[in-house]
């Protein structure tokens, strides 16, 4: 870290995403991750919600699912086992920027994030202590340009929830592979979202 960090808030009424397995029985739920850890925090820590903004980095999590696999998602049956979930979260949350040039430098991040100086992927570790600090401060996640997308077009929340009863709501039922990954627009799967309530503050 290289001074005090870059806060943006997110805005209230965003739509934000998560790709999910549909033997998930809670995809919302952060204490997952707080288990298994992410990239922005380490096993065993805190809860962190991982959601992806909008459609084009939903999409390019598919892609990197199946890097390893000799299959494009074109070739994915329409049952395909990968739901979008479309979630609100609470008003008022200030996150750390690793969006911006100036975000990244604040948080100790090459302007090249999500690859470093030599062109390789920044690795968790250092995003682990980042995450750490922020969680620290009371900010309530990072918000991010995507590992998925080498070249940081991709942007991505990891969510820090308050407390027990700062929640993710899912809007709406989760949303068939088919379905999502063919729309042009998140307006196009949910035109009439309800804006979720605040969970307090900070």
């Amino acid at each position: 870290m290289t001074g005090a960090i870059s806060i943006l808030r997110i805005p209230d009424r965003h739509t934000w995403l998560r790709v999910a397995d549909t033997t998930w029985s809670l995809p919302l739920d952060p204490s997952w991750a707080a288990r298994f850890g992410g990239r922005w925090n380490a096993p065993g820590s805190f809860p962190v919600l991982y959601l992806n903004e909008d459609l084009y980095t939903a999409r390019a999590q598919i892609h990197a699912l199946l890097r390893a696999w000799p299959a494009n998602p074109e070739d994915l049956r329409e049952d395909a086992p990968y739901v979008l979930v479309l979630a609100g979260l609470p008003r008022r949350q200030d996150v750390a920027d690793a969006l911006s040039n100036d975000g990244l430098e604040s948080l100790g991040l090459p302007p090249s994030y999500p690859l470093d100086a030599r062109g390789d992927p920044v690795p968790h570790e250092p995003c682990h202590a980042i995450g750490t600090t922020v969680h620290a401060a009371r900010l309530r996640g990072v918000w991010c340009r995507s590992a998925v997308t080498a070249d940081g077009s991709g942007r991505e929340l990891a969510w820090f929830p308050s407390g027990p009863g700062a929640r993710a709501r899912s809007l709406g039922d989760p949303v068939p592979f088919a379905l999502w990954w063919s729309a042009e627009s998140v307006g196009a799967l949910a035109d009439d979202v309800e804006v979720p309530m605040s969970d307090g503050g900070r």
